[in-house]
């Protein structure tokens, strides 16, 4: 194992040994594989550079109480950049070269794994870029993927705790029916502006939808969680949009808010609603949930708080995925691939 003080690992970039790599010509995928070179040898008439034809994802591998390592639901990684690929209009990398990258990253990266009881896990990257050298506009014919890995610290590093949002009704991060649903980074150059100027407010930036500004659609770069009070439990709320991403932790953990016995309901939610929910979050790879103890929204002069401390709900869905995915509990849904160490 790398000589790595893992306790002061952020979400940060550290240089593996080695990437992987692999390049689509004539129709064809090569053979995926494993190199020390981190630079791209591209033309500066790329169709990503030109015309940001390029997708990404991000998942995570954990070491597990028993020592083992899981990957979670990378297959859904996969189908996600497949649907980002064809929006783009690019070739769409096969789920079993995906998968085969992935596993060739982990194995070539072992000792980047941290080890359990850190709470820091290795990150992957996939990347999709265009690589036809072109001017007019236009697709590419050529493209390249490849997976780099990154081991990452927990992202409490101390307690779970809360963030605040401010809503922007300023900027729009994508449009309806535009590139919203698929994960290019075109989405999240388009928020920065919106972003850092919340940042440097000491907030975290939300995001109404781009048509009315009256609906939540996205927390940063991350979905929306809201927990009402309902009659028998709880309600779990997140957003029904067209112009999100389509969150594989969401997912999760709306199928274990399911088996918990509570009520799921995506739909359009008003921002005046936050006043009835007890909790709220942004959910996403890198937190899981990052509850929210405040919203501010200085246009009405209006704050929805929610408590300093993280609720009990959102702590007890945050705890219960984590379980999974460092092998504390049975993974019912066959979301983990256990990997021997």
């Amino acid at each position: 194992m790398k000589e790595i003080d893992w306790s002061t690992l952020g979400f940060h970039y550290t240089e593996p040994d080695y990437i992987v790599r692999s390049a689509y010509h004539n129709g064809v995928w090569e053979e995926p594989y494993a190199t020390k070179d981190k630079y791209l040898h591209l033309h500066v008439s790329a169709t990503c550079l030109q015309y940001g034809q390029e997708a990404f994802e991000g998942l995570k591998a954990f070491r597990g109480v028993d020592g083992k390592i899981r990957i979670f639901r990378w297959r859904e990684n996969a189908k996600r950049m497949a649907r980002s690929a064809e929006g783009l209009y690019m070739a769409p990398v096969p789920e079993q070269l995906f998968g085969k990258a992935i596993r060739l990253a982990l194995e070539k990266n072992m000792d980047f794994v941290p080890p359990y009881g850190t709470g820091a896990t290795l990150y992957f990257r996939p990347l999709l870029i265009g690589t036809t050298p072109r001017l007019g506009v236009g697709p590419g014919r050529d493209f390249e993927f490849i997976v780099i890995p990154s081991p990452i610290g927990p992202y409490y590093p101390g307690k779970f705790h809360c963030t605040s949002f401010i809503v922007n009704r300023h900027v729009d991060r994508a449009a309806p029916y535009g590139t919203g649903t698929f994960k290019v980074g075109g989405n999240y150059a388009s928020s920065f502006r919106a972003t850092e100027a919340a940042h440097a407010q000491g907030y975290d930036c939300l995001f109404l939808d781009s048509k009315y500004h009256r609906y939540i659609d996205e927390c940063s770069a991350a979905n929306f969680i809201g927990i009402r009070r309902v009659a028998g439990g709880y309600e779990y709320l997140t957003p029904r949009s067209s112009a999100i991403l389509p969150s594989i932790t969401n997912d999760s953990l709306m199928t274990l808010a399911r088996e918990k016995g509570m009520k799921v309901t995506r739909r359009h939610i008003r921002l005046e609603e936050l006043a009835q929910m007890s909790e709220a979050a942004a959910c996403g790879t890198a937190c899981v949930i990052s509850p929210i103890d405040q919203v501010l929204d200085p246009e009405r002069n209006k704050v929805y708080r929610f408590g300093a401390e993280p609720g009990p709900v959102l702590t007890d869905l945050y705890h219960a995925l984590r379980d999974i995915q460092f092998g504390r509990a049975e993974d019912k849904h066959g979301w983990t691939e256990v990997i021997e160490s």
